[in-house]
């Protein structure tokens, strides 16, 4: 899952960004409103962590034109305590939820995974595609009662497949959702990490559940 935090104190944003990529995140980070609602409204986030108080642009106009050019990505508001009616003023705008600071790392990693999952219309961590369940909190796999072992970026892929069970996602978009923004990566690393998923999650049993769309792209499907 790929990450954008948009936080003017430089400290807290690595704070956060390190927690996030040790939790198997994609993260960019901007420290201004400006930037931070081109990185928005420009590359595909699977969330945006949101801070209010922003240099050049605030946290509620980013939040505003977001959702004025129907751009439904999830955004977690970061406020101070006290900022209780920009809070508020966010959620009607339609912020999916907030954390007040000071916070605890295991409280924003519980209600961003929730505002993630929820925009993917999944309320729970498990994620059940034929016999295949995925466990996006513990980051296991089992098929048909058999753990699976996947690397980080295999995981990766597959939960965001998963997340998105029945539709084709193309090769662009899975790099979009898996690697930062200014990142280089091979043309083919995609097809590279499919191949190694079909060895580990279809190899061995009767159904395929991954499926190739030529020229468009992959798909996580069972019957």
């Amino acid at each position: 899952m790929k990450i954008l935090i948009i936080e003017d104190e430089k400290m807290l944003a690595l704070l956060m960004k390190k927690g996030l990529e040790e939790n198997s995140f994609t993260v960019d980070i901007s420290h201004d409103g400006e930037e931070g609602m081109y990185l928005a409204e420009t590359y595909p986030y699977d969330a945006v962590l949101l801070d209010l108080m922003l240099p050049k642009i605030d946290g509620l106009d980013i939040l505003q034109s977001l959702r004025n050019r129907s751009i439904d990505v999830p955004v977690l508001i970061i406020t101070a305590r006290g900022e209780v009616a920009e809070r508020i003023k966010g959620l009607e705008i339609g912020a999916d939820d907030y954390i007040a600071k000071p916070f605890e790392f295991g409280e924003l990693l519980a209600r961003l995974r929730s505002v993630i999952r929820r925009s993917k219309g999944k309320s729970s961590p498990m994620v059940l595609v034929d016999d295949l369940a995925i466990d996006t909190g513990a980051r296991t796999v089992e098929r048909a009662g058999q753990e699976i072992t996947l690397s980080a970026r295999e995981f990766d892929l597959l939960e965001y497949l998963a997340l998105h069970c029945g539709k084709v996602i193309s090769r662009t978009e899975l790099i979009d959702h898996i690697y930062p923004t200014d990142s280089e990566w091979d043309s083919n690393v995609i097809d590279v990490f499919v191949n190694h998923l079909r060895n580990k999650i279809d190899k061995g049993f009767a159904r395929p559940l991954i499926h190739t769309r030529r020229g468009a792209g992959y798909m996580l499907k069972g019957e």
